[in-house]
């Protein structure tokens, strides 16, 4: 199957369709405040890092958000243990003030549930590497979420990054996308996106009852949440794998 790809620079006209794609996320994971303060800006003041790819209908059936960053800026110089937080607000930071970027990090590539299964994962991410490349960088990041992880959450994260395959590939699907696209494991970035919310959204959210102190095991998520009855709170801290991609 072809599909057509393109940047909101480009296109314009289709950032509706592009934002209004639907996806496949947890509702929780949608709820982080970082997140939802600077992700819906990306197409508007970032268009030139936003690609889409459509079917021969025309119909949207993934993008991929990113963002251009000053890496060497002062005090910082290592990618951040806050990961697509941090990235995310290094980068709007850096536009607010003139700073020149000097990295391009990946944000999301998301392919609409019904596309799932037909490479478009990895035609986004090369098709970003493309797009960074073009704009003259020399290198791509990415605070990889480890999309098998969820099935293991108990699992230690250094432990699960590092696993690999008798072919030396990494064990995760996603992270294994990323390494035969020459991407190499920089580190674990342990606290990349936070949660924090009353009981009562975790459970409109995830249906589960949440009320039980200690650590809940939540669908989706790749870490359990921690919960706080007494205090009518909890928190889910995702980990995510800091992935450099030379270009």
């Amino acid at each position: 199957m072809q599909f057509r790809v393109s940047s909101l620079a480009e296109r314009p006209e289709a950032r509706e369709r592009v934002t209004k794609m639907a996806d496949s996320w947890p509702q929780f994971t949608v709820q982080d405040h970082v997140g939802s303060a600077h992700y819906g800006r990306i197409p508007v003041e970032l268009p030139e890092y936003v690609l889409f790819a459509e079917d021969a209908r025309g119909e949207v059936v993934a993008h991929a958000y990113s963002v251009p960053f000053c890496l060497a800026a002062e005090g910082r110089g290592e990618l951040p243990d806050r990961g697509w937080d941090e990235v995310l607000v290094w980068a709007f930071t850096d536009l607010r003030g003139g700073v020149a970027p000097d990295t391009v990090s990946a944000i999301s590539i998301v392919v609409a549930p019904h596309a799932q299964g037909l490479g478009l994962s990895g035609l986004m991410l090369s098709a970003m590497r493309d797009n960074a490349r073009a704009h003259g960088f020399r290198e791509v990041v990415a605070p990889v979420r480890p999309n098998a992880k969820h099935l293991e959450p108990r699992t230690p994260i250094e432990e699960y990054a590092h696993r690999v395959r008798e072919d030396g590939l990494p064990y995760d699907p996603w992270l294994r996308v990323h390494a035969r696209a020459g991407a190499t494991i920089e580190r674990v970035a342990p606290a990349s996106m936070t949660v924090a919310a009353s009981l009562e959204e975790w459970r409109r959210w995830t249906g589960l009852p949440f009320d039980t102190e200690g650590e809940t095991e939540v669908p989706g998520a790749l870490v359990p949440v921690h919960c706080a009855p007494r205090r009518g709170y909890a928190v889910y801290v995702e980990p995510n794998v800091w992935m450099r991609h030379p270009l």
